[in-house]
């Protein structure tokens, strides 16, 4: 157990501040009901995670790692770590996920730490939730909710706040039954006896029919964005979708490439909002990229659900990058977390290059050992290293308007067509005789198909 106790006192003044004014103090608690500690800590951290190698088996988060990862949540949500405590059990109390005796610890250590609320690392039933509360006087939200919360803050675009909450409202709909004296159900004893669960199933209706209207608006969304996407698909442009754990370095690597300005966040779901800009790649063919939500480890099946629409680009991508964080002690965990939801997006047999981003932040010795292979690049999107390789094997794995070689005879008066082969062509060798340009170039399939009359067979 563990109490940051730098942090328990507070000045009056800013005791006083409402909890909107002021940021939240939040105190952490994890749950291993495992009843084992992963072997994996006596391995150097980021020795493991730059040589881990891919595997079928699905790695597992220790209890430690998956605190961390709260801890990095509640930080992204605007909270104040003042506590943490890991609790160890063999089973989970149905009451109380974690028992009646720690809860009460637990209680006096929030209350020293003048907590808001206690962000649990597991999922609770609306019953635990309420029994918890009860106990420490205190909010209490699950991991859950503090994602969908996050997702919330960041939603920037009509599409993405239609998402969110629509997710949170599928999240809370079973959660309804029992939260507080606010939901007039029958008491036992005089003045208690109520008119039921009216209330409880006037707020369900309500519930249900603001879903039904947001699903109706996604739907919209959905149908606008397939028109968009048959329009770009009538142009011969493959699709290349950044796919990875959040806050591996999927929007500072589409910066890199594309050249956009999406906002680059160390915090977690920085991006929510997809993006596409074309990119063109060394054959001079070009391609589409697009930047996309992050994974997490139990992503909660709500939010895959509710971000189809912004997913579908993944499921039409031509190609998958799957950007990963070479330099966190738990890349190999957090790889095999993505490639769980691909498969879920039914996705996962989609050609895909891993790349492994953040070197420059490996040790010099470990950095110089790394080597790129048929699956897998290693590249540093903030310090510009590795991008000519990736976007070489990008061009190498994308068969959408192959290119081929081909010579040509063009009057020097088809200007247009001849700043065309420019600018989308490789250009190899190049005479000018009597008003004709010779050339012989690697053209793709959809420029080949407008100079029939100059080709050279």
């Amino acid at each position: 157990m563990r109490s940051s106790g730098s942090r328990l006192s507070r000045s009056p003044n800013e005791r006083s501040l409402p909890v909107g004014m002021r940021q939240e103090r939040a105190f952490l608690v994890g749950v291993d009901y495992r009843g084992e500690r992963s072997s994996r800590r006596s391995v150097p951290q980021a020795a493991r995670a730059a040589t881990a190698p891919r595997s079928e088996s699905d790695p597992q988060f220790s209890p430690e790692e998956s605190l961390s990862e709260l801890r990095q949540l509640a930080i992204s949500a605007g909270a104040e770590i003042v506590g943490e405590v890991l609790q160890h059990r063999q089973r989970l109390d149905p009451a109380t996920l974690i028992g009646r005796g720690k809860l009460e610890e637990i209680a006096q250590l929030a209350h020293s730490a003048s907590t808001d609320l206690l962000l649990f690392d597991h999922e609770l039933t609306a019953s635990q939730q309420r029994n918890v509360e009860g106990v420490v006087h205190a909010r209490v939200i699950d991991r859950t909710q503090l994602i969908l919360d996050i997702f919330a803050t960041h939603a920037r675009t009509r599409e993405g706040q239609l998402q969110v909450e629509l997710a949170q409202l599928e999240y809370m709909l079973p959660r309804l039954g029992g939260r507080g004296r606010e939901m007039s159900q029958l008491g036992g004893g005089i003045g208690t006896r109520g008119p039921g669960e009216t209330q409880l199933e006037t707020d369900r209706r309500k519930i249900h029919r603001r879903i039904r209207h947001l699903e109706h608006q996604i739907a919209n969304v959905r149908r606008i964005r397939r028109q968009q996407r048959q329009r770009r698909e009538s142009v011969p442009m493959a699709t290349v979708a950044l796919v990875g754990y959040t806050n591996a370095g999927k929007s500072t690597l589409f910066n890199a490439l594309t050249k956009a300005a999406v906002l680059e966040s160390p915090r977690m779901f920085a991006t929510l909002d997809p993006t596409l800009r074309a990119v063109t790649l060394p054959s001079k063919r070009q391609a589409l990229f697009s930047d996309t939500v992050g994974f997490i480890r139990n992503l909660p099946h709500t939010l895959i659900s509710s971000f189809r629409a912004t997913l579908e680009e993944v499921e039409r991508a031509a190609l998958i990058l799957q950007v990963s964080d070479v330099n966190s002690p738990i890349s190999a965990e957090q790889d095999a977390q993505v490639e769980r939801v691909l498969k879920e997006l039914e996705v996962g047999q989609k050609p895909t290059l891993l790349v492994k981003n953040k070197i420059d932040l490996l040790p010099a010795k470990l950095r110089d050992n790394l080597r790129d292979d048929a699956g897998t690049v290693h590249v540093s999107a903030a310090r510009g290293i590795g991008l000519t390789t990736l976007l070489d094997r990008v061009d190498e794995m994308l068969s959408e308007d192959a290119t081929s070689r081909v010579r040509l005879r063009v009057p020097q008066r088809e200007g247009k067509t001849l700043a065309l082969l420019e600018a989308r062509s490789r250009i190899y060798s190049r005479h000018y005789q009597d008003g004709i340009v010779e050339m012989e170039a690697e053209v793709p399939e959809s420029i080949v198909r407008k100079l029939g009359e100059w080709r050279i067979p």
